[in-house]
């Protein structure tokens, strides 16, 4: 072979080496890269489909669905975090909540304080028939009158920083402006989360001390059939009617429910799903504003309502004519015994006999 052919034949092999040398080369660069990685961020973005508004193997509309739906995805460059872009429940939630709830509950509030005014003006101050005796029965211990008025200062500051918070962005805001309005809105918030946990542990403690005398008597529903607070004399009871029963369930089984709501709020991480919050959260406000409307009726007739009432909370001892008209058979049997009359001796009182239900 003469010299020229074996050059050309060297030449060849060089370039057919060199040919593939780079073939590997770009090979090596490209999994480097990862431009092989069918799992890369690039592809993880659009799932393998054409971005933009252009059709590839799925359409727009699909993948928007599925984002209204809350269908997971792998999202790129969040290593923690939920994967669900939008949740449909939330805003359900939120509808709810700036909606129906915040607008009964409103309008119930709002009936609740109209309906005590009217009642107040038509009919007064409800007097005692005769004037007062001058003895005094006792009517509830310190312990009861203690623990009524720490859970009642805890039931005013905690209704009112939540009715700041649930009406506030409606009453206040446009008065004071988004900024002083954000300032107290956060103030109502912390004040009501620091608070929340001293009502819970209050309320179980009050609803122990007051159960003995709430529970279901003989005699209690002839009160409600003779008109209760509206009939025109003084049905008997004992030492809570049924109307004071009412509020006292009503408290316990709402009361619970809010407690129990507000605390998961209060410490979300106990929730397993964001769904849990919401549904405490509707609970949690719909017992309030429904505790809060009957409130006004029991804040109302344990003061201003009815004359007398408000003694046996701040003295501790009812009139012997006030015990006699409203609860009429406890009268009889706080009188009976000696230790229970705080000054003067009772005469012989003879309360309206028992009627059988």
């Amino acid at each position: 072979m003469d010299k020229s052919k074996k050059i050309r034949l060297i030449f060849k092999r060089l370039s057919m080496a060199a040919c593939f040398g780079l073939l590997g080369v770009w090979v090596f660069s490209m999994g480097l890269t990862g431009s092989f990685d069918l799992q890369s961020q690039a592809y993880a973005q659009t799932n393998g489909n054409v971005p933009g508004k252009t059709l590839g193997n799925q359409s727009d509309s699909d993948f928007w669905r599925k984002l209204r739906r809350g269908q997971p995805f792998n999202l790129s460059g969040t290593a923690t975090g939920t994967p669900v872009l939008i949740q449909s429940p939330g805003e359900e939630w939120r509808s709810l909540r700036n909606g129906p709830l915040s607008y009964w509950g409103g309008l119930l509030i709002l009936a609740s304080l109209i309906f005590v005014v009217v009642f107040f003006v038509m009919h007064g101050q409800i007097k005692m028939t005769g004037g007062r005796t001058g003895r005094r029965v006792s009517r509830f211990s310190q312990a009861e009158r203690w623990i009524h008025w720490f859970i009642a200062s805890l039931f005013i500051l905690l209704g009112f920083s939540g009715l700041f918070m649930m009406f506030g962005r409606y009453v206040i805001a446009p008065l004071v402006g988004k900024q002083a309005w954000s300032a107290f809105a956060s103030a109502s918030l912390q004040a009501h989360n620091l608070l929340g946990p001293v009502f819970v542990v209050a309320l179980v403690i009050m609803l122990g001390v007051y159960l003995k005398d709430n529970i279901w008597q003989k005699g209690d529903l002839v009160w409600a059939l003779k008109g209760g607070f509206f009939s025109k004399g003084h049905p008997p009871s004992w030492k809570y009617n049924l109307g004071e029963k009412f509020w006292y369930w009503l408290l316990f089984f709402v009361g619970i429910a809010i407690s129990l709501s507000g605390l998961l709020l209060d410490f979300p991480w106990l929730a397993e799903r964001v769904q849990q919050l919401q549904l405490a959260h509707l609970i949690h406000a719909g017992g309030a504003v429904v505790l809060i409307a009957v409130s006004f009726a029991h804040i109302y007739l344990g003061t201003i309502g009815v004359e007398g009432a408000l003694e046996g909370m701040t003295l501790g001892s009812v009139d012997e004519k006030w015990a006699e008209e409203h609860h009429g058979w406890w009268a009889e049997q706080a009188m009976a015994a000696d230790n229970d009359i705080v000054e003067g001796t009772p005469q012989n009182v003879q309360p309206d006999k028992m009627p059988a239900e």
